[in-house]
């Protein structure tokens, strides 16, 4: 089970994200605070206060997607 922290800057970035884990053929939840979401779900995930780091957690192993969220987590150290 891998971790990252990201930040995802504007709808068009959530829906990216979304496209790219519905992909892998594990389990992706993005959280913050206690609300954790299915990152598969657009709905879901842009329920969440995109102005606010997330947490990314994934039950599987998939290079591609490890690599953009490593980008991703780039941008949440640059914004914090």
């Amino acid at each position: 089970m891998e971790e990252k922290r990201i930040k995802l800057t504007s709808v068009a970035a959530a829906k990216d994200f979304v496209i790219r884990a519905s992909k892998c053929d594990f389990d992706i939840d993005v959280y913050y605070n206690r609300v954790i979401i299915d990152a598969k779900s657009l709905l879901g995930v842009l329920s969440l206060d995109l102005t606010r780091v997330l947490t990314v957690c994934m039950h599987g192993e998939d290079e591609e997607f490890s690599s953009y969220l490593e980008e991703l987590a780039a941008k949440a150290v640059n914004a914090a």
